[in-house]
């Protein structure tokens, strides 16, 4: 029964996405593993020096239009994309309601990710800003980020983990649960979300340095074989997307020039 559950999640969450066959997809914070489906990518930290905000396997993958640029200031124009994807990317921006407000901007409906704070706490990530709960007393339920004030939530118990060896031990059976550690929501129009409490301007810079953490190991290649497979017959998007047709007004170059996959920094 886990099993499947497992799967039904995982094929929800990253797989059976509600987008119609020519739908423009974008994915904010792509990293190295950017969604099967996306058509554009966004990541503000494409270089090898911020392998800590991925999974500290090395470079981002640009096999598709790349635009480096911060996720509270997206390039593109309003309502442009059909999807927008946004995977635990919210508990590491200083400011992720202002990312909320540009995903339902540039998107007309769109999937989010984060950590659940109950898992969180017990094997937390040095790079993690917020706490990250669902309020369902409003409809839609909102989503609430309560700001860290430390890397851990209780010292004591972080370095009994790390002196017993325990801490790998305990992340791979949580991982192992991941369906039950995270807040994933379907979004359309809009998704409400609030912050709670502020950041010390020195433990948000220390976040930013964090060695990379979010390395799986085994899981995380049959993650990558698993999405090959039940890829492989899924269309995706063939049509070519021009620049000026994503980007706002004043970034427009008149030329009628195609995305390459490549970096765009703007």
């Amino acid at each position: 029964m886990e099993i499947t559950q497992r799967l039904r999640a995982f094929y929800d969450s990253r797989i059976g996405l509600p987008i119609p066959d020519d739908g423009l997809v974008l994915d904010v914070g792509s990293g190295d593993k950017p969604s099967w489906r996306a058509d554009v990518l966004l990541d503000r930290y494409p270089d090898d020096a911020f392998a800590g905000q991925r999974s500290g396997t090395g470079r981002t993958r640009v096999d598709r239009p790349l635009f480096d640029a911060d996720a509270a200031a997206m390039p593109f124009a309003d309502g442009v994309f059909d999807y927008a994807i946004c995977s635990h990317v919210l508990e590491h921006v200083t400011d992720p309601v202002a990312v909320v407000g540009e995903l339902t901007r540039v998107a007309r409906a769109g999937y989010i990710e984060v950590p659940e704070a109950s898992a969180a706490k017990i094997i937390d990530f040095p790079s993690h800003l917020w706490w990250c709960r669902l309020d369902r007393s409003t409809e839609p339920p909102t989503l609430v980020l309560e700001a860290k004030r430390a890397p851990s939530f209780d010292p004591e118990i972080e370095a009994y983990l790390q002196r017993t060896d325990l801490a790998q031990p305990v992340k791979r059976l949580i991982d192992s649960r991941h369906h039950h550690n995270v807040i994933a929501l379907r979004w359309t129009g809009t998704q409400p979300v609030r912050t709670e409490g502020t950041h010390d301007p020195a433990f948000v810079e220390r976040t930013v340095n964090a060695q990379a953490h979010h390395t799986r190991g085994a899981e995380a290649l049959v993650a990558r074989a698993l999405t090959s497979v039940l890829t492989l017959r899924r269309p995706r998007r063939r049509t070519p997307v021009a620049f000026d047709d994503i980007v706002r007004p004043e970034l427009r170059r008149g030329d009628g020039a195609l995305l390459e996959p490549r970096i765009y920094r703007l």
